[in-house]
């Protein structure tokens, strides 16, 4: 089958380039029934789309995961020993978290659905010699097919007409800069000059041409079929937590055993030998892990929702935390891609946008701004000419420098001969003819005639516009008073007015999010199609440093093509802009700094940016503005576009692993005195003090509940002023480990004693079981307060509220309240009053355990020193 399509797809080709070739003699383009003949053969003129995820396939992911496989067996086999009442409240719980779960996921899927539909897919094309719209899918190979100013380019068009035209192909190169094309016989060299490219924007002229390639084949379709060759797979996090339930759970099922043996041979009960090891099993098996996992991702993903931030792999999330090295894309990310005003400069006088603020513009600069608008169209798809008449109606309101009365005449457009355009004015109903004309400085200084000591000088303030990354323009005017326009702009006699210069501006957020970056240890990289002398103004204007504070160092696209891989290496370390990249080249980057030990997050927006984007730890796609292809790659995207919500995001990502640590502590800690209280009772001759309804109890109120409490934890203060952490770090290292044992253990010889005491007081099994279950559900709420905060005391008042802490606590004391208040919930947790000394003792229990959580806690923040990263990380620290 993928024989046949590329098969197809070649001979789709084919057939354009024959098409192109072909001469036209009616100019009538194909017939309708050839048209729909390619469409049946060849397929819609469409990208191949990621499929959209059904409820059922959703549904089946969500089943497939072993959390959710161990809790359903659970449930099973309390069904098959009759327990319906734990049965229900074990299955309504993968209830809920199923269906939290399918409620993200499908709230994604809405959200990139929604997405898709920013894109206006239409074409005009002349189909049996007549002009009509059709669906841009629907086009085929050969169509004769009409793009005018504003309208994006529907497929790859070989041009045979073509009017001052001049193409944004940004998307597609990540330059800024306009390319002029024009109709003409395709040679070497010269086939991007005569084609128009897929999703590019036609923003000045017409043009009629011949479509020789759509959908995968076109250039746009090229690039987005390479996503297919870079796999993703699961995070570390996701695979250490699989590996961590699968050991844990296959050694808690053989001790379970052994106890249910080691019962039956001390007891002979087989029955009670059977509970005892299922009560063990579930105190063993570690399916909160999962749980909690889900549930902090899930909550993750929706908090970065409100942050307008979608996570489209919702384990990214987590991932951005160990983010060392960010890959940035110029335009569109760092910039607005939108050009603005920067300065205006006369022989007389100069203004500075960026530094005027609000005042007013010399008066002295008042005719170049004039004569720069009247230059231009009034309704322009040309960013530059958008920017000039948006400064003009800003800078030149009320006065008399606009003339929306004035009618034209006549215009002289850009040509590759004269890099400049004239537009001829009448001013009332007679007089003169005013000619404005605009273009690049050299063509306009040749066409005012001007002395060598004058052009030098002008020719150097362009220099100093251009070495700034500004776009500059010469402005110019002249009068005709001849009834009969000249052929050429030549024949009028021009006064030089000065010049005007234009930037794409710097986004507002970018310096604040660039200086947090290095804040946090996070290294910020250029990755750009654009010049060179752009991409160092943008950076300087984003405070855009080299590693441990070096000057900045670019390399260009050519510079990277003739480097082989140990020299690329070796210039990764001290390079923070790479200009002039080509799309293969993105990937190349991300891939060498993969190499070079770093969790790397990319962020762009066109179809160039799409493979870098896939295969990046985090790939970043902005909404607003980004290609469907982009967004597609990314794991996350930003839906505002805003360059900072990106550092929010970054400080989600640690804080969810913060927290993640803080709820893994608190279920080893929990987890001891349960595991010991099903254990202990059996070699010490006592009733079995835990039943499987106590154990549920506690894993479906507490357990969950210490998830969502602690995922509302918010980060620890100082959080994105260290560095990032290791990309090998552990989610489950021994230190952690060891801090929840020890809390533990000081809780189950806590419990341990009550029990002792309560044997010795003659305190009945009922009394005894109740006092300690109560204990341990309290002791547990206060293992959770403790643990809040690894980085201050518990009663130091510096932690902000928890309101899901204070919920989940009233809670679970009603719950006790409940079971101890009604003689039937009493008898179904075989539980009976204690009398006030045991209770006593129960609560003086409760007390020490927590002032031992806040030791253990006291004594590890000793130990653990938080090293602050003022500065940005550098690649030669050999960090893992």
């Amino acid at each position: 089958m993928e024989y046949a399509r590329r098969a197809r797809r070649g001979r789709q080709y084919d057939d354009g380039l024959m098409a192109a070739a072909a001469p036209l003699d009616d100019a009538a383009g194909l017939s309708e029934a050839e048209g729909a003949a390619r469409l049946q053969r060849d397929g819609p003129n469409a990208l191949d789309e990621a499929r959209r995820r059904s409820l059922l396939r959703l549904l089946l992911q969500v089943l497939s995961e072993p959390m959710f496989l161990l809790l359903v067996a659970c449930g099973g086999i309390y069904l098959l020993l009759g327990d319906r009442g734990e049965a229900l409240m074990l299955l309504g719980f993968v209830a809920l978290v199923m269906a939290m779960t399918l409620f993200q996921q499908r709230r994604t899927e809405n959200a990139l659905a929604s997405l898709r539909q920013l894109a206006s897919p239409t074409a005009q094309v002349t189909r049996g010699g007549v002009v009509r719209t059709i669906a841009a899918r629907e086009l085929v190979c050969g169509d004769l097919v009409l793009v005018a100013e504003g309208s994006r380019v529907p497929a790859d068009v070989r041009l045979i007409d073509a009017a001052n035209v001049t193409v944004d192909e940004s998307m597609l190169t990540g330059e800024a800069m306009m390319v002029m094309k024009a109709a003409g016989a395709q040679g070497a060299g010269e086939a991007n000059a005569t084609h128009l490219f897929a999703g590019t924007l036609l923003v000045q002229g017409t043009a009629r041409g011949i479509v020789i390639a759509t959908g995968a084949r076109s250039a746009l379709g090229r690039i987005g079929a390479s996503l297919a060759a870079i796999s993703t797979g699961p995070t570390a996090i996701e695979k250490e937590t699989r590996s961590v339930v699968l050991r844990v759970a296959l050694v808690g099922l053989v001790l379970a055993a052994l106890l249910a043996l080691l019962y039956w041979y001390l007891r002979g009960d087989w029955l009670r030998a059977l509970l005892t090891g299922l009560t063990f099993a579930m105190a063993v098996l570690p399916e909160e892990l999962p749980v909690v996992l889900t549930i902090f991702l899930g909550l993750g993903a929706w908090r970065l929702a409100r942050e307008h931030v979608l996570a489209r792999r919702i384990p990214a999330i987590e991932l951005l935390g160990a983010t060392t090295l960010l890959c940035v894309d110029k335009t569109g990310t760092l910039t607005t891609n939108r050009m603005a005003l920067r300065a205006l400069w006369s022989e007389a006088a100069f203004y500075d946008a960026a530094a005027a603020g609000d005042a007013a513009l010399p008066d002295a600069l008042h005719e170049v701004l004039e004569f720069a608008v009247l230059a231009s169209h009034r309704r322009a798809f040309d960013p530059m000419e958008s920017a000039i008449g948006a400064a003009g109606q800003r800078l030149l309101a009320r006065s008399d420098h606009l003339h929306p009365d004035w009618t034209l005449l006549a215009d002289y457009p850009l040509s590759k001969q004269l890099l400049a355009m004239a537009r001829v004015w009448q001013a009332g109903g007679a007089g003169e003819k005013i000619i404005a004309v605009k273009g690049a400085p050299e063509a306009i200084i040749d066409l005012c005639h001007l002395d060598a000591a004058r052009a030098d000088a002008i020719g150097a303030q362009v220099a100093r516009m251009a070495g700034q990354g500004l776009r500059v323009l010469g402005v110019a005017r002249a009068l005709c008073a001849d009834a009969v326009l000249p052929p050429h702009q030549h024949a009028f006699d021009y006064t030089f007015l000065g010049l005007i210069a234009l930037e794409d501006p710097l986004r507002a957020d970018v310096p604040a999010a660039i200086a947090q970056c290095r804040q946090a240890g996070i290294r910020v990289v250029m990755i750009t199609g654009d010049h060179p002398a752009t991409a160092r103004s943008i950076a300087a204007q984003a405070g855009l440093v080299g590693p441990l504070e070096q000057p900045l160092r670019v390399v260009s696209g050519a510079e990277l093509a003739a480097m082989d891989a140990a020299a690329l290496a070796l210039r990764l370390a001290d390079t923070s802009i790479f200009c002039r990249v080509q799309p293969a080249q993105k990937l190349q980057l991300v891939r060498a700094f993969h190499a070079a030990r770093q969790v790397v997050a990319m962020t762009g927006d066109g179809v160039n940016d799409a493979p870098a984007l896939k295969a990046a730890d985090i790939g970043v796609a902005m909404g607003a503005r980004g290609t469907d292809v982009a967004r597609e790659a990314a794991a996350l995207i930003l839906l505002n576009d805003g360059f900072g919500s990106l550092v929010t995001a970054v400080d989600h990502g640690r804080r969810v692993f913060a927290n993640l640590r803080k709820a893994i502590v608190f279920v080893v800690a929990a987890h001891v005195p349960i595991v010991g209280l099903s254990f202990i009772p059996v070699l010490a001759g006592w009733q079995i003090l835990l039943m499987p309804v106590h154990v549920l109890f506690l894993q479906l109120v507490i357990d969950p509940a210490c998830s969502l409490v602690f995922e509302a934890e918010p980060s620890e203060p100082g959080a994105m002023q260290v560095a990032p952490r290791a990309a090998r770090a552990r989610l489950f290292d021994w230190p952690l480990l060891w801090r929840g044992l020890w809390q533990g253990t000081g809780l189950l010889l806590a419990l341990v004693g009550v029990n002792i005491a309560g044997h010795a007081l003659g305190e009945p099994d009922g009394a005894i079981r109740a006092t300690s279950f109560v204990a341990l559900t309290v002791a547990n709420l206060g293992l959770i307060y403790a643990n809040r905060s690894f980085s201050q005391a518990s009663w130091g008042g510096g932690a902000p509220r928890n309101r899901m802490f204070t919920c989940i606590a009233l809670a679970a004391s009603s719950l006790l309240a409940l079971i101890l208040g009604l003689p039937a919930l009493r008898l179904f947790f075989s539980f009976t009053l204690p009398s006030l000394t045991l209770a006593a003792i129960g609560a003086a229990a409760v007390i020490v355990s927590m002032l031992w959580f806040e030791a253990v806690k006291a004594w590890w923040r000793r130990r653990t020193t938080v090293v602050k990263w003022p500065r940005s990380a550098a690649l030669d620290q050999g960090r893992p």
